[in-house]
């Protein structure tokens, strides 16, 4: 077992405007579950293949443990990783798959008897060892994959993406076992999906990219709770936070008919360059209903309810007013409503921010502001 450390690690591909991966700086513990995640073409499946020594480091280092291996070949890393599409050999049985990299290496055959046989009951594969991969479901090829890296007992698991293939439901199933085996086993994994449900429920600490560029680092309750900018605050969470650009008048933000009470703290945190101007998010869970004769919170329009059994989600938009008429596709708002209780679609409705719910943020340059 062994941490990983990026220092000022950067890719830059032959051609490019920019790099793929820009000065990522980003340690993981000795033991520890770290999801990279983020839009396609963040740069984070380049991050995995860096650290594997697939990709060539064109400036800065990478450590395994106090070992500088930027310049180390794949094979002698000490690293075994799982791809999206399992890659395994069709014509060998389970229990040759599991085994070949020990093969290749020239363990003793009882060694490697041994060792497939530990990973199997791990993942409860010992019914399926003697068949081949086309009589396996998609789960367990997964597990498979999974074994076969298990049994190389190395430093570091990294994961591209091994779930992309798999339905819902197997998706749900597998991904709790991947986090309760990495838990049992305690080998530092690195695991990137674009997935941010994957991220908040299987990781110790998430890594948001963007553009090559590191976001934000955190547990899953920080990232959620406390987004370091626009971006990853519209990112994480499902569904995503509600943001809109309202203008500042006073004390409040205001856009069309919402209106929204902003803390002195926040205020003094805006700068000219903002041009009068706030990014207010808020959460589905952060809004509740009001009377709709007040004036003060949010006018909305329901567009759509959807009943999802313990919970219910409305999709509005910005009710017309005397201001105008708000761009609908820009600023939906989603509400999470208590199940049973949702209004009909159509229907105007008016909401506020629960207190300590807001999140403001930088017109100018997205940076989180204080609340």
């Amino acid at each position: 077992m062994a941490s990983v450390t990026f220092d000022h690690a950067t890719r830059v591909y032959p051609g490019a405007d920019h790099p793929a991966v820009d000065k990522l700086n980003l340690e993981i513990a000795d033991g520890e579950f770290l999801v990279l995640v983020g839009p396609s073409g963040c740069g984070k499946s380049t991050s995995l293949r860096m650290l594997a020594g697939l990709e060539d480091v064109n400036s800065g280092r990478i450590f395994i443990g106090d070992r500088d291996v930027t310049d180390v070949q794949p094979k002698n890393r000490d690293i075994a990783m799982v791809f999206q599409n399992y890659a395994l050999y069709p014509h060998m049985t389970v229990r040759d798959n599991m085994g070949f990299a020990l093969k290749i290496a020239g363990e003793p055959k009882a060694e490697i008897k041994k060792r497939v046989d530990e990973a199997a009951k791990i993942l409860d594969l010992e019914p399926y060892l003697e068949r081949k991969p086309k009589a396996l479901s998609g789960g367990q090829r997964q597990r498979v994959a999974m074994g076969r890296a298990i049994v190389r007992k190395p430093q570091v698991f990294l994961m591209d993406e091994p779930l992309s293939n798999l339905d819902a439901k197997l998706r749900v199933q597998t991904r709790t076992q991947i986090a309760s085996l990495q838990r049992s086993l305690g080998v530092t994994t690195v695991y990137v999906t674009h997935d941010q449900t994957e991220a908040l429920t299987m990781g110790d600490r998430i890594a948001v990219m963007k553009d090559g560029l590191l976001q934000q680092v955190g547990t899953p309750r920080e990232m959620y709770d406390e987004p370091a900018n626009r971006f990853v605050a519209g990112f994480i969470g499902s569904p995503a936070m509600n943001l809109a650009t309202f203008t500042i008048e006073g004390t409040h933000a205001k856009l069309a008919g919402a209106v929204v009470p902003l803390s002195a703290a926040t205020l003094a945190a805006v700068t000219p360059e903002d041009d009068g101007k706030i990014v207010v998010g808020f959460r589905p869970e952060g809004l509740r209903p009001i009377d709709n004769n007040s004036t003060t919170g949010i006018p909305i329009v329901v567009d759509l309810v959807e009943e999802l059994g313990s919970d219910a989600y409305v999709y509005a938009h910005l009710a017309r007013t005397g201001e105008g008429i708000v761009d609908v596709g820009a600023q939906q708002i989603v509400v999470r409503v208590a199940p049973n209780s949702a209004p009909v679609a159509g229907s105007n409705m008016r909401v506020e921010i629960i207190e300590g719910q807001q999140h403001c943020f930088s017109h100018a340059t997205g940076v989180r502001l204080p609340a």
